[in-house]
């Protein structure tokens, strides 16, 4: 009687841990969870290469930045050349002065309208 209802037990503790790994396994493999997943992952992987290229970039910067110095340095270029300040205005300035359109014209931009 005893070994009876010990491999009952058994059998039935088995069934019902089966039973709980098959239905976390489909629950895995739905659509909606496959697509979290992966977009989980996709957000992941461009975090981690973000920071990559963050990183080199920045590499680079401090790389040129010491190469323009060891160039200077070589060719003996003065730092402050002393050139006045650009203008910054001109291309304004000569628009205001000599403008690329009439103001008082007959001509409609309506294009519904019948000619």
């Amino acid at each position: 009687m005893f070994r009876r209802t010990f491999w009952f037990t058994t059998g039935v503790a088995a069934g019902v841990w089966a039973t709980t790994k098959v239905n976390r396994k489909l629950r895995q493999l739905t659509p909606e969870s496959l697509a979290a997943t992966a977009a989980n992952k996709a957000l992941e992987t461009g975090a981690r290469l973000k920071d990559r290229a963050v990183g080199f970039a920045l590499d680079v910067r401090d790389n040129m930045a010491q190469r323009e110095a060891e160039l200077e340095d070589a060719l003996g270029i003065d730092q402050d050349p002393g050139l006045p300040a650009p203008r910054r205005y001109t291309a304004l300035e000569n628009n205001r002065r000599n403008p690329k359109y009439i103001e008082n014209t007959t001509y409609s931009y309506d294009r519904n309208e019948d000619h």
